[in-house]
């Protein structure tokens, strides 16, 4: 890595920067407002125990803390997609990997009020950027459900050429999905 973290990423008429402790009514504010357009696409965890008990999430402190740690590492990167002083929704690039393979995926999601603006793909363009010129990355993975037509034209329309199917890959809503997966190669990296 070339750059310490935190780093803010510049675009036209976006910005990409990690998540602070005060950002976090904002952040409260529009997960809370987009609870249900989201739903059906967030990642959630699998029963773990015994009891039937779902694992609890961090509190908004924790995770800030552990997104900044991860980045520290070098593991994953996580932002906040920022247009003027509103945020509209988040990105990440995760499972970062080095040595002979140098990946990771990029995962995303946007504010309603924002959807269908072309502000996740420029968030895409952005981390992709970035990850094939600072961190050097060789391939980035773009891991959706085949049902999120949306979340498919922001993949096709940030380059990303489709590679194939993932059964039962991640569990989202409640349950393991099938996921398809798109991928884009860095072509400086030989």
């Amino acid at each position: 890595m070339n750059e310490r973290w935190p780093i803010v990423i510049s675009g036209d008429s976006i910005f990409l920067r990690p998540l602070r402790f005060r950002d976090r009514s904002k952040w409260n504010a529009v997960r809370a407002e987009n609870r249900t357009w989201l739903a059906p696409w967030e990642a959630t965890i699998p029963i773990l125990n015994s009891d039937g008990e779902h694992q609890r999430l961090p509190s908004y402190f924790a995770m800030v803390r552990t997104l900044n740690q991860e980045a520290r590492h070098g593991r994953s990167f996580s932002f906040a997609i920022w247009h003027n002083a509103n945020l509209i929704g988040q990105i990440s690039l995760g499972g970062v990997i080095y040595g002979a393979l140098r990946g990771g995926h990029i995962g995303y999601w946007i504010d309603r009020n924002y959807a269908n603006k072309g502000y996740t793909t420029m968030a895409v363009e952005l981390l992709t950027q970035y990850s094939f010129t600072s961190l050097s990355l060789h391939r980035l993975e773009i891991n959706l459900r085949p049902e999120n037509e949306a979340s498919r034209k922001v993949a096709q329309k940030a380059g990303y050429i489709f590679e194939g199917e993932r059964a039962k890959y991640l569990h989202i809503d409640g349950d393991w999905r099938d996921h398809i997966c798109f991928v884009k190669e860095n072509p400086s990296i030989k």
